[in-house]
């Protein structure tokens, strides 16, 4: 493998229009974080990026929600997106934003130069424009009809019902989200990049040169090519972004998606100023090596369009690797900003103060590496217990209690040296799994390694019992005491990749100074260190703690239940005629048992004043039989006769739906007679 002299590690730029939540922390930012922080204790020169995206349509439609400027919707969200990181333990060397000046001088300075060496493509195409608005409409600023599934709230760039990307042009019956008016086709010029004339490039760049990319990465770049590249602009009408740096084009920006990574380098150029550094050796220099850490809806971004966009330039070095994640989905459902379905991380930072490792180590080790992945509160708490403190935790608290009990806090001498030399082998072994899964990103793989050295340690304790060892030999309690104590020692060093907060409490209970990657395999702890006073690394995380967070996410889910059903689409008009079809009557409940083998039918008799009618009804997941005997309902009496389930059914008994999915009856005063004609 190439040695490199440098690393320039970035990572994707969350939008500025809302919170961090676990699915970025999960995707990019803590695997981001753990391969910076190797890095760095291994002796590399590295350069960890990151950066508020803070132009685009997301902006400008959350300004418009709120009645204020873009630019406070991004220093409201910039400012807790910074926080949030740097409280976590993410470490970036710099933290930009794309709203910056020096951002705006360097995108510009990018596009002028692919336009003057006649790099771009100017076209002109039709897209919709509000005549109200007088402002041509971004696909997120069109609504209507999906395709697809029906559903009419869809957007012109996506359906959030079904999932579908969709361009404004699939959707039926459109309509502007500014006015609510059906927008008209317009011409406009813009620039275009013509990725088609890269497409054998990156055909031999990626398909044939990047072959050792994860799968997932490599498979949808393949797929991507093989159906054919085309020009994609980079231009669009719009007032919110950095301007089109050209003559006649007023009301024209940047595209988001190309001025949007050209951030990574505008953040190196804001870092360089600050620190004195030279920012081209990061970029420019073929003995660096830039890695993006992204989610897999960014993949085609990262690995194809903005390395053509490199290569159109033609002074930066390319992506070395991009190792992608699949997405996280909270509690079986896929995260939703919109729909509040989420965890967010400066909530879980107020709601578990000091426990931002744990966060860390359960994304990690639930991470969606090769495929989207699952995290649920259960399995976070049992994680926390079971895991951290069941394992790492009580390994590191039994190695301090005991040395203060039997040898007041100090490091005994070390007489067990046949049991030290095996254990330091294991630790070397698991150092070089360690190494060589981070180095091929699999950060899963690595911690699980890690934990490898806490049960090595837990198992010698287990085994060699010097609680009961030291009444007969305490010499022999030396040598123990001491060898678990270098297994602590290595597991603080270790932690700092891993877990950087308990890093810092391991080394101060053990006294341990400074520290190498070499270090790792090897005694740190001379005999006679004054260990200080031990505390809990990790502590157990209580059911009611668990309840407060799934009850946070029961409220959103009834909280959009009931957001969506007041936005249901009141139908088309009828007539008079039409509603006149319909026999609602009165009738009383007589007799309700559930229907045999099934979980939601139950038959019910209901004395319609002049008949008894027979009918099923799907409510017996929301009632008891003797719950509805004796009350009295609407029923749809002139509805056809239905078998459902070997009983025949005749007529329908109304219910409204509550926004937590449950039914209520919709009854009459109990004075209406039975058989009694509802207008």
């Amino acid at each position: 493998m190439k040695e490199f002299k440098r690393y320039t590690i970035t990572t994707a730029l969350p939008y500025a229009n809302g919170p961090i939540h676990i699915g970025h922390l999960a995707g990019v930012y803590v695997p981001a974080d753990i391969y910076v922080r190797y890095l760095r204790k291994t002796g590399r020169d590295v350069l960890f990026i990151g950066g508020s995206d803070e132009h685009g349509v997301p902006i400008t439609i959350k300004a418009r929600q709120q009645n204020v400027s873009p630019q406070d919707i991004v220093d409201k969200y910039h400012g807790i997106i910074k926080k949030s990181f740097e409280d976590l333990g993410i470490s970036f060397d710099v933290y930009s934003r794309t709203s910056m000046p020096l951002h705006h001088e360097t995108a510009s300075a990018f596009f002028t130069r692919l336009h003057s060496e006649g790099k771009l493509a100017q076209m002109e195409s039709e897209q919709y424009y509000d005549e109200e608005a007088k402002q041509f409409l971004a696909d997120r600023y069109i609504t209507g009809t999906c395709p697809h599934c029906g559903y009419e709230k869809a957007y012109g760039d996506q359906c959030e019902k079904c999932g579908t990307s969709l361009s404004a042009n699939d959707l039926i019956e459109p309509r502007s989200a500014l006015s609510g008016n059906v927008p008209v086709k317009k011409a406009t010029s813009h620039w275009f990049l013509p990725l088609d004339q890269y497409e054998g490039w990156l055909k031999e760049w990626i398909l044939d040169g990047h072959k050792d990319w994860k799968a997932n990465v490599y498979g949808q770049c393949k797929s991507w090519i093989d159906q054919g590249l085309h020009p994609r602009a980079v231009t669009r009408d719009l007032d919110w972004g950095v301007k089109v740096p050209l003559a006649d084009s007023e009301g024209k920006v940047l595209y988001v998606w190309f001025d949007a990574p050209i951030g990574y380098i505008s953040a190196t150029r804001d870092w360089a100023q600050q620190n004195g550094k030279n920012w081209e050796e990061y970029w420019k220099s073929d003995d660096s090596r830039l890695i993006h850490f992204i989610g897999k809806d960014n993949i085609v971004f990262h690995c194809i369009i903005f390395p053509a966009m490199l290569k159109a330039e033609g002074s930066y070095i390319l992506p070395d690797n991009v190792p992608a994640n699949e997405f996280l989905n909270l509690e079986g459902d896929k995260i939703s900003t919109s729909r509040n379905w989420a965890v967010w991380l400066h909530e879980y930072l107020e709601d578990f103060p000091g426990k931002q490792d744990v966060l860390r180590y359960v994304l990690t080790a639930n991470a969606p590496e090769t495929k989207d992945n699952d995290f649920t509160w259960k399995d976070f708490q049992a994680r926390n217990n079971n895991e951290l403190a069941a394992i790492f935790g009580n390994f590191v608290n039994r190695a301090m209690v005991l040395t203060h009990k039997y040898f007041e806090g100090k490091v005994p001498a070390s007489t067990q040296a046949a049991d030290l030399d095996g254990i330091l082998k294991e630790i070397v072994s698991l150092k070089e799994k360690i190494t060589h899964s981070l180095e091929q990103f699999r950060f899963r793989e690595a911690l699980a390694f890690f934990m490898d050295i806490a049960r090595l340690g837990n198992k010698y304790l287990t085994d060699k019992e010097p609680w009961k060892v030291f009444k007969t030999d305490p010499e022999q309690v030396k040598g123990i005491l001491n060898n678990v104590l270098q297994i602590s020692a290595n597991m603080a060093i270790l932690s700092e990749i891993f877990l950087p907060k308990t890093a810092d409490k391991l080394k101060k209970m053990l006294n341990l100074g400074e520290t190498s990657w070499e270090s790792i395999g090897k005694v740190m702890l001379s005999e006679g260190t004054v260990l200080n006073q031990s505390e809990l690394l990790f502590e157990k995380i209580e059911d009611a703690d668990i309840q407060k967070q799934l009850d946070k996410l029961e409220k959103s889910k009834q909280e959009n239940k009931a957001a969506a059903m007041s936005s249901e689409p009141i139908k088309p008009n009828i007539t008079f005629d039409d509603f006149s079809k319909i026999d609602l009557r009165v009738g009383t409940i007589l007799e309700a048992e559930k229907v045999a083998k099934t979980k939601k039918l139950m038959k019910l008799s209901v004395d319609m004043g002049f008949e008894v009618r027979t009918i099923v009804s799907g409510v017996a997941e929301f009632f008891e039989p003797d719950q509805l005997m004796g009350k009295k309902v609407v029923v749809v009496v002139n509805l056809g006769k239905r078998e459902i389930k070997g009983v025949e059914s005749n007529g329908m008994i109304l219910y409204a739906e509550n926004a937590d999915g449950t039914l209520m009856m919709v009854n009459p005063f109990n004075e209406a007679m039975n058989g009694g004609l509802v207008k």
